[in-house]
């Protein structure tokens, strides 16, 4: 089963479980961690030289908040995470508010707002990286997998068409790199997506 297979490799990383626990402690509304640190994981395991949380470029952590659509409102949910974990490079985006900065900062015509996190999980650039992971209260991992986990799983970079255009989504595997840093990866062309 891919999700048990994801939640054992989430569960054999101390560093992670420690982000998930602090995620958690934060109380943000509907948070979730995933998108790059979850790919890193399942694919420095599998494809590449084993998982370094040294390597890992951000942490995302995706909450829903429609109470407050400011962008000072991702500000303090990031300074929050790093009073519980300073050495973790945060990056907390409140999920409601995406509709409100999206085009300006990506460009494109405008897009809806969403409806939770999870929706929002669901519009990530990649289908790899369309997936989160949380703490229940008793401790349980939750996985939120719009797509599936087959991609994820089985070493698979492709556009998840949903919102991202195919120049941004070949600007970002130019940028990644993803079959240099880990052999054996998929990639599909962002055009046949």
């Amino acid at each position: 089963m891919p999700e048990t297979e994801l939640t054992e490799l989430v569960r054999s990383s101390p560093w992670l479980m420690t982000v998930l626990t602090a995620v958690r402690a934060s109380n943000l509304p509907d948070a979730w961690t995933g998108a790059g640190v979850l790919r890193n994981l399942v694919w420095d395991e599998r494809f590449g030289t084993g998982f370094d949380p040294t390597r890992v470029r951000d942490v995302d952590v995706a909450f829903f908040d429609p109470t407050d659509l400011t962008r000072d409102r991702d500000r303090s949910a990031t300074s929050s995470l790093a009073a519980l974990l300073p050495d973790v490079p945060w990056e907390a985006t409140n999920q409601a508010a995406v509709h409100t900065w999206y085009p300006a900062h990506f460009g494109g015509g405008p897009i809806p707002p969403l409806g939770s996190a999870a929706e929002a999980i669901a519009t990530w650039p990649e289908t790899a990286t369309s997936v989160a992971v949380r703490l229940d209260q008793a401790g349980q991992l939750e996985v939120c997998a719009p797509h599936g986990l087959t991609d994820l799983m089985a070493g698979v970079w492709r556009r998840n068409p949903r919102q991202i255009t195919v120049e941004r989504s070949r600007q970002r595997l130019t940028r990644h790199a993803p079959t240099t840093r880990w052999p054996g990866v998929r990639v599909i062309a962002p055009e046949e997506s």
